[in-house]
């Protein structure tokens, strides 16, 4: 959990409270090599040294594994693939990360093999999408194209296990989500959400609301890195830094013009920048 992380909770919270919602904590854990429990605890501890509040989902890391995680809703993703499948909305790819690399796109769309092949990832047909419709938080539709970025897109990686984007939205729909706060560089993955879903027929995912946050960046310019250590709250932590330290710290990240103490000043801030 670093900074960028705490930013995005307290917008979340606070929009929450604003409108007498009840915040989720919903944790993604399918990437099974990267599944950590010290990982898993250390989003708990974090939210609670800084007292980010929530109201449904996992208490602890026990909690989560025993009633939370994604691998209790492995058969609504199932589902959803077989539909997919049925369909014929998906192919299988079989290139390699190399090939990928170097060609810029997938070359497997026209060439029939069975989805059954070992090693083979399904991508999302998408040479016909369309005009998409995204509702965000200031009560505007946007309608946009789906970026170039995310043709023909992955919904089960080459393990066997669905993919993020379609994972998020069973995720959401089946927790009753009905807004979702992301920083602006998630734009791309929110349109492949909406796109998706439209074509599953879950028509209930078009009425989510979304709220897209400016980014914190580094003293270099560029995007705070999700790995980036000197910024993770249990660094900060281990540094003698306070609760209000570190809320000040994410305030001179994002050039704020106040400094904040708490993440509700935090968020007051954020959402006053961003009006």
């Amino acid at each position: 959990m670093h900074v960028g992380n705490i930013l995005s909770f307290s917008v979340t919270a606070a929009l929450a409270r604003k409108h007498d919602a009840k915040i989720l904590l919903r944790i993604d854990d399918l990437d099974r090599t990267r599944v950590n429990r010290e990982y898993l605890t250390d989003i708990f501890d974090t939210l609670r040294f800084l007292d980010i509040p929530w109201d449904e989902g996992p208490q602890d890391a026990d909690d989560f594994e025993s009633r939370f995680s994604q691998i209790h809703r492995m058969h609504l993703y199932n589902e959803a693939l077989e539909q997919l499948a049925a369909g014929g909305f998906v192919f299988a790819c079989t290139c390699s990360r190399k090939q990928l690399n170097e060609i810029g796109s997938c070359t497997c769309s026209d060439k029939q093999t069975p989805l059954s092949t070992p090693e083979a990832s399904w991508r999302l047909r998408t040479d016909n999408a369309g005009t998409l419709q995204m509702r965000i938080y200031n009560g505007t539709v946007i309608q946009a194209q789906l970026p170039a970025e995310m043709e023909n897109f992955v919904v089960r990686k080459k393990d066997g296990f669905p993919a993020y984007q379609l994972t998020s939205i069973i995720d959401d729909l089946f927790y009753g989500v009905d807004l979702i706060v992301r920083g602006d560089d998630l734009w791309a993955s929110t349109l492949a959400q909406i796109q998706l879903a439209t074509m599953m027929g879950k028509q209930a995912f078009n009425d989510i609301i979304f709220y897209h946050h400016p980014l914190l960046f580094e003293a270099n310019g560029k995007k705070l890195s999700k790995s980036a250590g000197s910024t993770s709250i249990k660094c900060l932590r281990q540094e003698g830094k306070s609760v209000t330290d570190v809320f000040r710290l994410i305030s001179d990240l994002f050039a704020l013009p106040e400094k904040a103490g708490n993440w509700q000043q935090l968020a007051a801030l954020i959402l006053f920048e961003s009006a």
